[in-house]
């Protein structure tokens, strides 16, 4: 397996993942017909899950995680930094998405100076 293989992964499934956040958001979160749904029928699974995922939302659980990954894998050396910053960007893009900016974009600056960090260097 080639050293930059993971990166490319990492630039093509990001920009993905940063879309299907945006479907997430406009297409569940925003759309008046699963608002309108959801105050007929609140007991839907649907229902739940996008009530579920207002508590995230409204508590920033997705913008902590990331933050907590960015700094822990900012600090943490090797492959195991590396993974975490990773991580960092997994919960940051959807975070960015879904109204914690504030905690997402500082996570996501954090886990790409860790992403492009000359190996070797704590």
């Amino acid at each position: 397996m080639s050293r930059r293989l993971p990166v490319i992964l990492l630039l093509v499934l990001l920009p993905l993942w940063l879309a299907a956040s945006y479907g997430a958001r406009y297409g569940f979160m925003e759309d008046a017909r699963w608002v309108g749904l959801c105050v007929d029928e609140a007991s839907r699974w649907e229902c739940q899950v996008r009530s579920n995922l207002g508590l995230m939302i409204h508590f920033a659980v997705l913008g902590w995680g990331a933050m907590a990954a960015a700094v822990i894998g900012f600090v943490v050396p090797g492959r195991a930094g590396w993974w975490l910053a990773v991580l960092a960007l997994v919960l940051g893009f959807p975070a960015l998405a879904l109204y914690n900016t504030t905690l997402a974009v500082f996570a996501v600056v954090i886990a790409g100076l860790r992403l492009v960090r000359a190996p070797g260097v704590v």
